[in-house]
């Protein structure tokens, strides 16, 4: 698996680097996607149950991203 994530970077009018959050969130899922990947194909110097700790983690992370977002484009209060 060779797939590339490219996140569109934006600098905005005071030099601030912003990234879209549904990118951010897609490339803590491709990392622990191709992590999975390597363990599976054998890769060595891989722990199965670190890998797999370590991605349901980036999972978490990038769920929490999501819902802060769509709790923010409903206006709904962020808590």
């Amino acid at each position: 698996m060779n797939r590339e994530v490219t996140l569109p970077l934006i600098v905005d009018d005071r030099g601030t680097l912003q990234v879209a959050a549904a990118d951010v969130s897609k490339l803590l899922r491709t990392v622990g996607g191709r992590w999975l990947h390597l363990v599976e194909a054998g890769a060595d110097g891989l722990d199965e149950d670190t890998v797999a700790a370590l991605t349901i983690e980036l999972a978490k992370l990038a769920d929490r991203i999501d819902v802060a977002c769509i709790a923010h484009s409903s206006g709904a209060p962020s808590g």
